[in-house]
């Protein structure tokens, strides 16, 4: 169910809106938008009766939404979903394309520094690094844990990156939150409703990953778990899916970009990386996705790939993001977007 309010509703009148539906043991979720604001109510079971609320001061119309990712979707809200970054003009969801670059695990300092330089000479606004590595061999290297997350803290403060990392169960979940500024839910979580559920109780931006096989529906719905606990920030990021192809780690999905965008109102971001598995697909597949319309890309750079601790065959060199960067920039306009280059004072 969905409560509409009127355009020129009072804060006061949303407020006492979202108090009658708690009163009715429900829990409301308003969504303010560009034009109005949107009261999403979950908990119900069934129908709620409508004219109690619609008989409310400032409300507009009471509608039934058919989806079952209510909070995600657009019969919620119009407008795309724009995540901002206190202190930084960085955005994901707006028209500048988001591009996020790191390696794939943090293996020191040194080389941390290094590739964040280079990424952010580049133009990069976002740092991706692993903290905590999720890996099919217990015997491969898990992470550095809480010495990479201040690593990349140092790196916030020296280059003006925003920093995304994986939370893997809810020990990491409270250490990413505190030093991370988006928080990563990796694709074999990506149904872990608990973890899903709790990430829904932070106050930080959350990047979804979508699972091996998962589909539209279900991944809309892993959003929701953590939406409907009050958190609204989330970012979906396609990485590529499993299928009988031998060619590529995975299948990148770009095909799911419109239908997404066409049902939700949540940014996408694509991962080019894990989605192809193959450094020589990466570029032509960065530039595809943001044809295709998603809000940006995350890549994996490493300077060393060809002895990196996790991913190196997928990982792209300095030199190839730095060109990415400019075919971007050149593609960008053709589909409505722009991609500010701002270099950051550290590196000018």
């Amino acid at each position: 169910m969905l409560v509409v309010m009127k355009a020129q509703a009072t804060p006061e009148e949303i407020q006492a809106v979202c108090d009658h539906i708690v009163q009715l043991g429900f829990r409301p979720h308003p969504l303010p938008g560009a034009q109005r604001t949107a009261i999403g109510i979950t908990g119900n079971q069934g129908e709620v009766d409508r004219g109690n609320l619609e008989s409310l001061s400032g409300v507009a119309e009471v509608i039934r939404v058919s989806k079952p990712y209510k909070l995600a979707s657009r019969d919620v809200k119009e407008e795309d979903t724009v995540i901002r970054f206190a202190g930084s003009s960085a955005t994901i969801g707006a028209r500048d394309l988001a591009v996020v670059a790191g390696p794939c695990s943090i293996e020191s300092r040194d080389q941390a520094l290094a590739i964040a330089e280079q990424v952010a000479a580049a133009g990069a606004r976002f740092f991706r690094g692993g903290a905590y590595k999720p890996r099919t061999s217990p015997y491969a290297f898990q992470g550095l844990g809480l010495d990479a997350l201040k690593v990349m803290s140092e790196i916030r403060e020296k280059f003006g990156l925003r920093i995304i990392t994986e939370a893997l169960d809810s020990d990491t979940l409270d250490l990413v939150a505190e030093w991370a500024d988006v928080v990563q839910i990796g694709a074999r979580n990506m149904q872990n409703f608990s973890l899903l559920k709790k990430a829904g109780r932070l106050r930080k931006p959350v990047l979804l990953k979508r699972g091996l096989s998962a589909t539209l529906e279900e991944f809309l719905m892993a959003a929701e778990y953590v939406m409907s606990e009050g958190n609204y920030e989330v970012i979906l990021c396609e990485r590529g899916v499993r299928t009988f192809s031998d060619h590529a780690r995975n299948t990148l999905d770009l095909s799911i970009v419109p239908a997404l965008q066409r049902v939700s109102h949540l940014p996408l971001l694509v991962d080019p990386s894990h989605g192809t598995g193959r450094r020589d697909s990466v570029l032509p597949m960065a530039r595809a996705a943001v044809a295709a319309g998603a809000d940006g890309v995350m890549v994996e750079v490493h300077n060393h790939p060809e002895s990196a601790l996790s991913d190196g065959p997928q990982s792209i060199y300095p030199e190839q993001f730095a060109s990415m960067m400019v075919e971007l920039e050149q593609l960008a306009p053709i589909v409505g977007r722009t991609l500010p280059r701002a270099v950051s004072a550290a590196v000018q």
